[in-house]
């Protein structure tokens, strides 16, 4: 049996069991990778390691407790407040406006994980004091990053561009960016259809009309947490700078000015799921270690008809992202491609497009640092379900969006 098999069938065995047992799943993916890695492979722990996501991680635990402060000291409620008095009955538009408002920040420059952790926590608050699906909102949210990610001014936009232009190739920036947005408002449009409709008991703290209108103090402590979120926002956004780091140290700073705040708010650090995300990623990085996606890339080089090909790479490309980074498996996965670009079978604005659409649309996997930030901002009694509702969403895109994808602009 090779080494390539018995790592798929231990990721597998680590599904089943955590969902037979209910054990956390990142803990048994930390062990399968030492099982794997460590006493079948010979490797040392620190290549084992190696694969460790230490950058969401530090986005994970550095915005859930920025905006625990934000909570606790009543400024995110202040903030839904005033968006409640904004949208008023009109709950259909709120959605919606999260949508634009995070693919304008990724159009704009910001990485897709920054423009969710700016935007899912205000959102996840207001769907809950509202009595909407947080899981709903969320995944607005990471929708519209997806939108605005191509852009020719966006993150992953210009990793495209760039990496065709390694090859030869060029692509049309602009059909890029209106192609996947336009593939992302549809799959918005299925979120709304499939979420929209949900209710949830509404917070105590907005359980009347006369409650929502009520006005609220902007003290001297949530206007300095406001402050640090707008610097977030400017700082992801203008000066490019890191999103975790960012927010540690805002966080970090409001500690030392609100001590008693910063206790109350280091219980909404999201820990479980941080453990979860980060052990599953830890045990994908061992996998593609081993080479599991040059061996399928090799298979598909194989192929003779242009088409099919096509199609499986958009699959391998939707359903590795679901598991990894996006922006590195567009990398790895846009060579793949060159051989049937490059051959003029299959257009290539097309096939860019389909592969880049089908990479993005499942960053709402649960395993995916957009949707982890969706689940650690969700109100803790509801988690358990926000991680069953995008594990089935996250199963159910990566089995439908790639053929979609495929069919409207490669095949079609």
């Amino acid at each position: 049996m090779s080494t390539e098999l018995i790592g798929v069938l231990v990721l597998a065995a680590v599904f089943a069991v955590s969902s037979l047992r209910g054990l956390n799943m990142g803990v048994l993916a930390l062990v399968a990778a030492f099982l794997v890695g460590c006493v079948w492979l010979g490797h040392t722990p620190e290549q084992v390691l190696d694969g460790f996501p230490a950058e969401m991680f530090v986005v994970l635990v550095a915005v859930t407790f920025l905006f625990g402060i934000a909570r606790v000291n009543g400024t995110v409620e202040w903030m839904v407040h005033a968006a409640v008095r904004v949208a008023g009955q009109r709950l259909g538009v709120m959605p919606w406006v999260l949508f634009g408002l995070a693919a304008l920040l990724c159009a704009t420059g910001a990485a897709s994980p920054a423009a969710v952790a700016i935007v899912a926590p205000l959102g996840i608050t207001f769907a809950v004091e509202r009595g909407i699906s947080p899981l709903y909102v969320g995944l607005m949210a990471v929708n519209g990053a997806a939108a605005g990610s191509f852009a020719p001014t966006g993150v992953l936009g210009g990793i495209v561009n760039s990496s065709l232009h390694s090859s030869h190739l060029t692509v049309n920036g602009w059909q890029l960016f209106v192609g996947t947005f336009a593939f992302n408002v549809a799959v918005g449009v299925v979120t709304q259809v499939v979420f929209g409709r949900q209710r949830i008991h509404r917070t105590q703290a907005l359980t009347s009309d006369s409650a929502a209108d009520s006005t609220i103090v902007l003290g001297a402590e949530q206007a300095v947490t406001l402050c640090a979120m707008v610097a977030l926002v400017l700082g992801t956004t203008v000066l490019s700078l890191d999103t975790g780091f960012l927010a540690l140290s805002l966080a970090s700073g409001l500690a030392l000015l609100f001590r008693h705040t910063a206790q109350q708010a280091s219980r909404e650090i999201s820990w479980s799921v941080v453990l979860l995300v980060c052990g599953i990623v830890t045990y994908i990085a061992l996998l593609q270690s081993l080479g599991i996606v040059d061996s399928l890339g090799r298979m598909i080089a194989a192929i003779g008809a242009p088409l099919l090909a096509a199609l499986i790479i958009c699959y391998v490309g939707g359903v590795v992202s679901a598991f990894a980074s996006t922006t590195g498996i567009l990398g790895a996965l846009m060579p793949l491609a060159v051989p049937f670009l490059a051959s003029g079978a299959i257009g290539t604005t097309g096939m860019v497009i389909a592969l880049a659409a089908s990479a993005t649309v499942v960053d709402a996997s649960p395993f995916s640092t957009n949707g982890a930030l969706v689940i650690a901002n969700a109100p803790e009694h509801q988690r358990d379900d926000a991680y069953r509702g995008l594990l089935r969403w996250g199963a159910g895109v990566c089995g439908l969006a790639p053929v979609a994808a495929w069919l409207v602009f490669v095949a079609v």
